[in-house]
């Protein structure tokens, strides 16, 4: 396992742009998963960790792209119809037979291998046969429906890079190239710990005060649908000596620690003192909403995450700033999400120099296009906002009034869970 520099979280004390942090992470952050080789199907949601090129052409040959006959474009009456000889039948896998002579025709069924000299395919639905021979009408072009060569992917080209995330389609094109197996990074072994006397498990009876425990849930959700390894390791209650115990017994066997909650300046905040006893900590005041502090640390040489208390702070920033982190850590790249510009349905204020999300979903216009309607409460204790919302509004820093009929950038959820 490779090792973090111990001052990779370190930065000053200001409020730090959304920007700034992610360009931070990406260049402080090192691969620190170890390589292993897997079947190609058995790779969904890795990390691939070698380019992948392309040993020869896809297709090998220029064959059919349907059922029907190849044919000589010359041959064609170019104002009528054209009567040919059916001189043979190709069918996909078998192996070429003798090609057809100028003024005849061959059957071919898709994904054939074209014969030498015809360069062109006429769909068996727009032929008709009489007495052993095809009726070809007049108005098709020059090798239509004719596949060549490296058409899909071209020998010696990279198909797949190293550091992205294996979706199903990735997988179908190593497969496509021959790949039965190939070299990604193991997963990424996550610690998570929720903080707080407050906390019970659900089902536990609730006394006055207490509340069950949602963060660690949802948290280890978000980290399964990246391909992480996660030890639920319960609730820690606010007790310093308990805390600095589970939180060094957890660096033994895992890449990285996780919490919730517990780590500002309270009395009771005791993860921030253990954090410290045990290695170092930066705290990381970011210019968003919600969400501003988060914890970035390290317990030795195993990086620590300290997440906010409420719920959509904790969604927020593991979107933002948590999920670019935990690529980077399994070698991945780290990239944008997509998002796109919609119409604004709503008012909102907001600070200058203040980069904030808000909760939302699309609703159609009523003319092709869509605009976002935003929860109706703020709150980022409000979890039900995220279940009934699609996705976020990302506001940036500049912005300061958002009117209806504004264009806003919507940021769907499908981009950065799973």
């Amino acid at each position: 396992m490779a090792q973090l520099t111990d001052d990779c979280f370190a930065h000053g004390g200001r409020l730090m742009r959304t920007d700034e942090a992610l360009e931070l992470l990406k260049e402080k952050l090192e691969c620190v998963t170890s390589t292993e080789t897997l079947a190609t199907g058995n790779c969904l949601g890795r990390v691939l960790r070698e380019d992948i090129i392309a040993p020869g052409n896809i297709p090998p040959h220029d064959n059919s792209a349907v059922d029907g006959y190849a044919i000589y474009f010359d041959d064609l009456e170019p104002e009528g119809p054209t009567r040919l000889r059916i001189a043979g039948r190709q069918a996909a896998g078998q192996t070429p037979v003798e090609p057809p002579l100028r003024g005849e025709a061959l059957r071919i069924f898709t994904g054939a291998v074209m014969p030498e000299g015809p360069d062109t395919v006429m769909m068996q639905e727009d032929c008709a046969l009489e007495d052993g021979d095809v009726i070809i009408p007049a108005g098709i072009k020059r090798g239509a429906n004719r596949r060549d060569a490296g058409e899909d992917v071209r020998a010696g080209s990279r198909v797949l890079h190293s550091g992205q995330r294996l979706r199903a389609q990735d997988l179908g094109q190593a497969a496509a190239v021959g790949r039965s197996e190939l070299q990604v990074s193991r997963p990424l072994r996550v610690a998570l710990f929720s903080t707080g006397d407050e906390l019970r498990e659900p089902g536990q009876d609730l006394v006055t005060g207490a509340i069950h425990d949602s963060n660690r849930y949802t948290l280890n959700g978000l980290l399964k649908s990246l391909g992480c390894e996660v030890s639920d390791l319960g609730i820690l209650r606010d007790n310093a000596e308990t805390i600095i115990s589970a939180l060094d017994k957890a660096t033994e066997d895992h890449d990285l620690v996780i919490t919730s909650g517990g780590v500002s300046v309270g009395e009771e905040d005791h993860v921030k003192h253990a954090v410290e006893t045990l290695g170092k900590m930066h705290a990381w005041r970011l210019a968003i909403k919600p969400g501003r502090p988060i914890a970035l640390g390290q317990i030795g040489a195993i990086p620590f995450v300290g997440l906010p208390g409420n719920p959509v702070a904790v969604v927020v920033t593991y979107l933002v700033f948590v999920r670019p982190m935990l690529l980077r850590l399994m070698g991945g790249n780290i990239t944008s999400p997509q998002s796109f510009p919609v119409r604004a349905d709503f008012s909102y204020r907001k600070k200058k120099e203040r980069r904030e999300w808000v909760r939302a979903s699309l609703r159609p216009n009523g003319d092709g296009s869509w605009k976002a309607e935003k929860f109706p409460r703020d709150g980022a204790g409000i979890l039900s906002s995220l279940v009934e919302s699609q996705g976020l509004v990302e506001l940036p820093e500049d912005l300061t009034q958002v009117e209806p009929g504004m264009l806003v950038d919507y940021l769907p959820f499908s981009e950065v869970i799973g």
